[in-house]
């Protein structure tokens, strides 16, 4: 069986099982029926500041997983330190396994071919709760959420506020 044929049938096994026991604090769906590629909605998670918030986001693996990490990219605006400009989204299980080159991660924290598609969005969710401002992705964001913490909730409030409006 080839790498492409396991990573489509483990991948279509994960999403019949969050169809069958939905996780509370997102949704997700295959694109045109492709396993490889995700349609997520994040809902912000309740007693944070992005509480209320509708965040569309794509998950994109390769046919090596589970042995290599997808990429996680939100395509609604977001403001947060480990979130980079452009969507993607930076936490340590989504880093390829091994040893981090710079000494910042331990092996065990990055990815792992045990994650699967709900220990990522649970690890995400987990994220918008709590940034780890130690290696930022959007260091702009990072600063505000350390020295000027009323302008970051202020940022992510509009974002918030655009979710909902494009949701609706």
């Amino acid at each position: 069986m080839s790498d492409n044929s396991i990573a489509a049938l483990l991948l279509t096994k994960q999403f019949k099982e969050l169809q069958k026991n939905p996780v509370e604090g997102f949704s997700a769906g295959l694109r045109k029926g492709n396993p490889f590629e995700w349609d997520i909605l994040v809902m912000g998670p309740p007693d944070t500041i992005f509480e209320g918030g509708y965040f569309k986001a794509e998950l994109i693996f390769t046919n090596e997983y589970p042995n290599n990490p997808p990429t996680m990219k939100f395509l609604s605006d977001m403001w947060h330190p480990n979130i980079y400009s452009d969507g993607k989204v930076c936490i340590s299980i989504l880093h390829p396994p091994g040893e981090d080159e710079w000494g910042y991660e331990k092996a065990s924290e990055r990815w792992l071919p045990i994650h699967t598609v709900e220990t990522i969005l649970i690890s995400v969710i987990s994220m918008l709760a709590s940034p780890n401002c130690e290696s930022p992705a959007n260091i702009d964001a990072s600063v505000d959420f350390k020295d000027d913490y009323k302008l970051f909730k202020k940022k992510v409030m509009r974002t918030v506020r655009k979710s909902q409006e494009q949701f609706f």
